[in-house]
């Protein structure tokens, strides 16, 4: 059973989600406890499922990833089947960061970066254009990333 989150948990996940990289050391001053009670909580928070992992955000830009394009697609048929296998379809597209089942004109909502304009219409024309149940794609593409954030307001 999950248990429910006081103002320390908060705080500790507020640090780590703003530097994973802190220490349990450096956790515990900022808290003004001791190391093992620190360590011992961030250890239930994982175990809980509150922390899914650590991760380090990479510069796009720096690793040649400039073109990001959100993709929005419509199904030709949307009983279960066919939307368990695209989202299985989906799964298996490295280049696709972000998925997302959606309410409203369309069905899903993909995050994808790219090299290049010319990698984009190769990955669509490649692998999107292979998953046989997609009836509309529309491609708009960011000129500006003017706010990324992972952090939740807790």
């Amino acid at each position: 059973m999950v248990e429910k989150l006081d103002n320390v948990d908060l705080t500790i996940l507020k640090i780590l989600q703003n530097d994973s990289k802190k220490t349990t050391k450096e956790i515990a001053a900022a808290l003004n406890m001791t190391i093992s009670p620190v360590y011992e909580r961030i250890k239930r928070l994982e175990n809980d499922g509150y922390i899914k992992k650590y991760v380090a955000i990479l510069d796009k830009k720096l690793l040649n990833y400039p073109v990001t394009v959100i993709c929005m697609v419509s199904l030709r048929y949307h009983n279960e089947g066919f939307i368990d296998k695209f989202e299985e379809q989906i799964q298996e597209l490295p280049e696709v960061q972000e998925c997302f089942h959606m309410a409203g004109k369309v069905d899903f909502f993909l995050k994808i970066n790219m090299t290049s304009l010319d990698d984009y219409h190769d990955f669509v024309r490649v692998k999107l254009s292979n998953i046989s149940n997609i009836g509309v794609l529309e491609s708009y593409f960011v000129l500006k990333e003017i706010k990324q954030s992972t952090e939740f307001v807790i």
